[in-house]
């Protein structure tokens, strides 16, 4: 997976496991599924999963973790990576703008992923397979890019990984259906599903513009851009109604009333918006709640530091950890009756899925060090 602010790499037993708690869920929506990791996961223990984001980068990620099935285009996948391994570099509009005028890459590397990005565009390819393809190069990108894990800025010197050279792997798929969607929360939330998993920016920096070179890269569109950081211009004028405090909790309403599930679970910081109080208030209109609660680490640019769209280190970071929320709601007839409630907060995990395959309990076990 790439950097990702928000990204739920430590959480994912925990919210496995408060899914895994629950009665007669086989199905589950993923409203903001960024880099598909908590989708993936829920995929690998047997739920059918839909995954929807607006950002298109964050869709790719959804139609290779989610949608695609490794029966059918694993094979071709590696085939076409094996050759696109081999190409040329190509020196033109992606590497001017992200290497030269920006420094997000050094201009070597540059030059490889626009070679290996305009060999895919000008394949005719299934859709699926070209979803893994553009997952790969992100994941190659993503290993050799100066940044501190957001694309607000750059280094002011080359990271050390910046000077490796580009290494394009095969991402890790998994066999079975599933499905990816690119819409906004509130259009998705009218999916059927049994449970709705809900994980919504919190606070005013919108995803686009901390990965707009991951939307360039998937769009391939040469956008107009704009200051030090080469943003694009759809950056200034694309906004969500989550990133404002006036806005979020509307936005968050309206999809909640769409939804016809009936558990949600959503993900939230106390860096967020809506406080613990004002969501539990919400949340307990609409059915029974319950919530988790874990101490976690910042993202890792907080553990790094702040810099300026120059490379230079300014400010100082309040805090080094949060407050991870999970709100569980049961609505339209259900309830939390019959679960063991305790055993999710400790982060037990069962010792058997009910009524089902294996396939849930491989590749997630919980660790307890850090709920």
């Amino acid at each position: 997976m790439i950097k990702y602010i928000g990204s739920k790499r430590r959480l994912v037993p925990w919210i496995c496991a408060v899914v895994d708690a629950l009665e007669g869920v086989e199905t589950v929506l993923d409203l903001f599924s960024g880099t598909s990791r908590v989708g993936r996961a829920l995929k690998e223990r047997g739920y059918h999963v839909t995954a929807n984001d607006h950002n298109t980068y964050a869709w790719v990620l959804a139609r290779c973790y989610v949608q695609a099935d490794a029966d059918r285009v694993a094979g071709e996948a590696r085939e076409r990576l094996a050759a696109l391994r081999g190409l040329e570099p190509r020196d033109g509009w992606f590497t001017e703008t992200y290497c030269r005028r920006s420094r997000y890459f050094h201009p070597d590397n540059g030059a490889r992923i626009e070679a290996v990005r305009e060999a895919i565009h000008l394949q005719d390819l299934d859709p699926d397979v070209e979803a893994v393809l553009l997952t790969a190069l992100m994941k190659a990108a993503d290993k050799v890019d100066s940044t501190t894990g957001v694309q607000m800025a750059y280094l002011k010197q080359w990271a050390p990984r910046a000077m490796n050279e580009l290494s394009l792997e095969m991402p890790p798929l998994l066999p079975g259906g599933g499905r990816a969607l690119q819409q906004e929360a509130w259009e998705a939330a009218t999916v059927k599903a049994d449970l709705a998993y809900l994980d919504p920016p919190y606070n005013q920096h919108n995803y686009r513009g901390n990965y707009h070179v991951w939307e360039t890269l998937v769009n391939w569109d040469e956008p107009e851009v704009y200051g030090v950081a080469c943003k694009r211009t759809d950056c200034r004028t694309l906004k969500s109604p989550f990133n404002f405090k006036a806005g979020i909790r509307p936005a968050l309403e309206r999809v909640l009333d769409a939804l016809d599930t009936r558990y949600v679970l959503i993900s939230f910081s106390d860096e967020g918006r809506i406080t613990r109080d004002e969501m539990e208030s919400m949340l307990g209109e609409r059915g029974h709640v319950a919530v988790f609660e874990a101490e976690h680490p910042r993202y890792v640019g907080a553990r790094i530091g702040i810099y300026n769209p120059q490379g230079e280190k300014v400010g100082r970071v309040g805090r080094l950890t949060n407050r991870e929320h999970l709100f569980l709601l049961a609505r339209n007839g259900a309830d939390l009756q019959g679960i063991d409630l305790g055993a999710v907060a400790s982060g037990a995990p069962r010792s058997a899925p009910r009524d089902r395959d294996d396939s849930r309990n491989l590749g997630y076990p919980l660790d307890r060090s850090w709920i």
